[in-house]
């Protein structure tokens, strides 16, 4: 099997942590995105979706978005889980992953796309569309619901050492992930968020954290 990715993308670098965590050594194959690769023949058969990561299978099979990916993976491999040993860890750990996806990791993306000069023609994934403006008020939405999500987390990592409980998870590396992201718009952790900061920097000094 072989991925395809682009190193900076957000979601090829949520599948690469999830990756390294399992100990895997997966070929990636680095797609040109900035140049328009995935809009071209094999990749727009391969992925019509026209965006990274997707996973190519032996059999020619491909599998796109990150977190199916990760699925795959994670059946293949289950140890170390990442996903949940059980149904109750499973549904956490994707109920908090879906949580942090809806209320940060995809409004921050969002905003990104609509904040820097870079996305101009690009601001929905996957198309080309120069009709399609930049929005300061996706923007905002985007930074107001990641101290939303914050406030949130803080709550859960006062009597919790990682954002499912106490196993690392897929949804530290979205959350993680995130607040990055959040750091682009000059959101960063804020002082009333003192469990998000510590659970930050314990996350950052992970292996996988420092490729």
């Amino acid at each position: 099997m072989k991925l395809h990715d682009f190193a900076p993308a957000p979601n090829a670098q949520r599948v690469r942590i999830f990756m390294t965590e399992k100990g895997l050594d997966i070929p990636i194959v680095e797609v040109a995105l900035r140049d328009g690769a995935m809009f071209e023949e094999p990749y727009r058969t391969m992925n019509p979706f026209a965006v990274v990561p997707f996973l190519e299978l032996d059999d020619g099979t491909c599998i796109g978005e990150s977190v199916a990916i990760c699925r795959y993976l994670e059946e293949l491999n289950p140890e170390p889980s990442l996903m949940g040993r059980d149904p109750q860890e499973r549904a956490i750990v994707e109920m908090w992953n879906r949580r942090v996806e809806l209320d940060g990791y995809l409004p921050v993306i969002f905003a990104l796309r609509n904040a820097e000069p870079g996305f101009q023609g690009r601001v929905i994934q996957g198309t080309r569309n120069p009709d399609v403006k930049q929005s300061p008020d996706i923007v905002q939405r985007g930074k107001d619901l990641l101290a939303l999500l914050l406030e949130r987390l803080d709550a859960q990592l006062s009597s919790n050492s990682l954002i499912a409980g106490e196993s690392f998870s897929i949804a530290d590396i979205t959350a993680h992930l995130t607040i990055q992201l959040g750091s682009r718009l000059e959101c960063p952790v804020p002082d009333t968020c003192p469990n998000v900061a510590r659970w930050y920097e314990d996350v950052a000094a992970r292996p996988s954290f420092q490729s």
